[in-house]
């Protein structure tokens, strides 16, 4: 039952300027589509009908894209976010409220010209990550029956795989918007903790929740995080953006990336998913990456500490006061799931939070010397036959790799990277420091031209690469002189977390002068028309946060431009100011400063 609409944002849009298609007649067509599909596939527990859908079709009239980055665009919502006037369910009847305000990040997108199509199903109150936990039915798999979608944002993945919605919203406490995204062929953005609101979404572990998006490209969901990743006075979790994490920062990765990869991998005796990430691994190593092995463990306790600590807790505080006085409207499953929070005492939730603060020191210094980390998204997917027979057990497998992201206050990816023999999809998730989402789209929208996989919903992928490169929370600084590594200044560096990257010559531009005064004695570079040379460079890279109080210590008359290297690139670092050459002696000739104090010793 295909429909002949392209759903990706920019198609959309250019239909909307040229003509061709009008969002009413888009989001009529899909509301039909939708509705056939739901009896197979569970997705939606609310279709909007065309009575309410008309106010925000109505509010686009005299409206065009030009004006709204998203006119027209259809979403779909996981009905534990609010939409005003629908009701929220969180999967759970008996708990179901009609909110009069929609959820922050809802009413942005509203804002933005985007149209809700509906609210779609989930694993209940957000416990699961199978989609099978639904009193309004299963949710299998996009592409293979015999699979669940995953969840518990299940329906949302599905309204984007099936081809109904451009993107769609779920939430991941746990893994919620990565394990479904990978196994329906989708990119799961769960961006860093507080970067989009929560205001207006039924809490799983407040402390921890997070609005993720699904979209069929990473390049889609980098454009929709730009436009909605805001502080948000409703949300006592929002977080500001910062601004190296902003839309230009997404882009191709530099040469040279360093990606972890974990030395206990566990595929759960999968057959296919050892070579599957193994190809994963090659093809980041072919766009210039390095991979470098990591001690995985404390990840993986800070995982266990989810369900098996006091964070169970937190979610029985949502759904602890319905199970107590209405036991029967929630899942049996479900109540499995947090028997065991009531008995959670105040001693037992900080010990566990001392635990998760070392846990948390020791993984972000492994973190300090990496780009990012390469996990399989899930060891092996499980079928449906094996979640029926052991709900649980088979629930936590499909955590394995993603349980510990937000008790460890990271951003992650979820990107596809295959397909499995019987048609199943498979995919890898990428994960970094915190904030440095718009880097993580970037190396998963590479990825993803690298694999040239088929696309969900049966979209194009014709749009051109970025050509500016991908930036992270980590700033690059060309030194040529006193900075350089074992000389005097190269403390100020490595005192802010700095680290060598790459030792090598400036393009063949420059002259190089010994600079009047001292100590410390410094050199000025300064670009030439004629006449230069290439001078002895490192390029060291530091966090973000410290390049103001690196700056602020510079003296005159030197100061931060842009160095051409030797490979072409353009890159921060040292320069002079002409006058500071009063009295300074020309030393290109040495073609570097340690060659000179060499001369002089």
């Amino acid at each position: 039952m295909l429909h002949p609409f392209d759903l990706r944002l920019d198609a959309l849009q250019a239909a909307y300027r040229d003509g061709t298609l009008t969002p009413r007649t888009l989001l009529l067509a899909l509301g039909k589509r939708a509705a056939a599909l739901n009896p197979e596939f569970n997705l939606f527990i609310h279709l909007c009908n065309e009575a309410e859908l008309e106010p925000y079709l109505a509010a686009l009239d005299g409206k065009s894209p030009a004006e709204l980055p998203l006119f027209g665009v259809p979403f779909a919502i996981k009905d534990n976010i609010d939409l005003a006037g629908i009701p929220t369910t969180a999967a759970c009847p008996a708990f179901a409220y009609t909110p009069e305000r929609s959820a922050t990040i809802v009413e942005q997108l509203i804002a933005l010209g985007a149209v809700p199509l509906g609210k779609t199903n989930l694993d209940q109150f957000a416990t699961g990550l199978n989609g099978t936990r639904s009193p309004y039915g299963e949710c299998r798999n996009s592409l293979h029956p015999d699979y669940p979608s995953g969840g518990s944002s299940a329906g949302s993945s599905l309204a984007v795989a099936l081809g109904v919605a451009s993107f769609a919203l779920g939430t991941d406490t746990a893994g919620s918007g990565r394990v479904p995204a990978a196994l329906n062929n989708l990119v799961g953005l769960k961006a860093s903790k507080g970067l989009l609101s929560t205001a207006g979404v039924v809490p799983a572990c407040r402390s921890l929740d997070c609005v993720t998006y699904f979209t069929a490209t990473a390049r889609e969901a980098s454009q929709l995080l730009a436009l909605t990743a805001k502080l948000d006075p409703r949300d006592e979790y929002s977080r500001s953006n910062p601004l190296w994490n902003d839309a230009s920062a997404f882009g191709a990765p530099r040469k040279s990336f360093r990606f972890g990869v974990p030395k206990q991998l566990e595929f759960l005796g999968c057959a296919e998913s050892p070579a599957l990430f193994a190809q994963t691994i090659a093809q980041l190593k072919a766009m210039g990456g390095e991979a470098v092995e990591i001690d995985f463990a404390p990840f993986l306790e800070a995982a266990r500490l989810l369900y098996a600590g006091p964070w169970v807790a937190e979610r029985y505080s949502v759904a602890g006061a319905l199970i107590e006085q209405q036991p029967d409207a929630v899942l049996p499953v479900i109540k499995d799931v947090l028997a065991k929070a009531p008995g959670v005492t105040g001693v037992a939730t900080f010990q566990a939070q001392y635990r998760l603060q070392a846990l948390k020191t020791q993984c972000d210094l492994i973190l300090t010397e990496l780009d990012c980390v390469l996990t399989p998204a899930y060891p092996r997917p499980v079928t449906l036959a094996e979640l029926h027979a052991e709900p649980v057990l088979r629930n936590s497998d499909l955590g394995y790799y993603t349980n510990f992201m937000n008790m460890l206050d990271y951003a992650a990816v979820a990107v596809p990277a295959g397909f499995m023999a019987n048609g199943l999809p498979w995919g890898i998730t990428l994960f970094g420091r915190v904030f440095t989402d718009q880097y993580l789209l970037g190396l998963a929208d590479a990825l993803q031209r690298q694999h040239n996989l088929p696309l969900a919903g049966e979209r194009q992928s014709d749009l051109p690469a970025p050509t500016n490169p991908a930036r992270n929370d980590r700033a690059r600084v060309v030194v040529c002189g006193a900075h350089l590594d074992g000389l005097p200044l190269n403390w100020q560096l490595k005192q802010r977390g700095g680290r060598l990257l790459q030792a090598t010559h400036s393009s063949p531009d420059y002259q190089l002068y010994a600079l009047a005064g001292g100590p410390p004695f410094r050199p000025g570079m300064l670009r030439v028309a004629e006449g230069g040379v290439a001078i002895e460079v490192e390029v060291w890279e530091l966090p973000s946060s410290e390049l103001g109080s690196f700056l602020g210590g510079i003296p005159a008359p030197l100061g931060l431009g842009k160095v051409q290297l030797a490979d072409g690139r353009w890159e921060s670092g040292f320069i002079c100011e002409p006058y500071g050459l009063e009295g300074a002696l020309d030393i290109s000739h040495f073609g570097g400063w340690r060659a000179y104090m060499h001369s002089k010793a």
